[in-house]
C-alpha cells in the first residue's frame, strides 16, 4: 500500500485538494495506517481491517467538497473494479 503522504497527493492531483484538506486527509491516513498496523501485529482481523478502511473513507468524505465526494467515490468504484478484475474477490469451481 502507497505511504500516506503518497495518497494524500494522488487525491491532491485528482481532487484539487486545498492545503487544510491535505492537512486533515494525511492526518487520517496515518491514524489509519498505525490502527491497520496494530490490528496486523495481533494477528490480523480482515473485518478489522475493513472497518478501519471504511472509518477512513467516511472520515475523507466528510471533508471534502460535493464535487470532491462525486470523483472520490467514483475513483473508489474503479479501484473496486479494477482489484476484481485483477483476481481480487475469490471465486471458485
Amino acid at each position: 500500500m502507497r505511504s500516506p503522504e503518497a495518497r494524500v497527493k494522488m487525491l491532491q492531483d485528482s481532487l484539487k485538494l486545498t492545503p487544510d484538506q491535505s492537512t486533515q486527509v494525511l492526518a487520517i491516513y496515518k491514524a489509519s495506517a498505525a490502527q491497520r498496523d496494530s490490528v496486523k501485529n495481533a494477528g490480523g482481523d480482515r473485518d478489522a481491517m475493513r472497518s478501519i478502511m471504511m472509518s477512513a473513507n467516511d472520515k475523507i468524505l466528510a471533508i471534502l467538497t460535493d464535487d470532491q465526494k462525486a470523483a472520490y467515490k467514483k475513483m473508489q468504484a474503479n479501484m473496486r473494479a479494477k482489484m476484481q478484475q485483477n483476481g481480487g474477490g475469490g471465486g471458485g469451481n
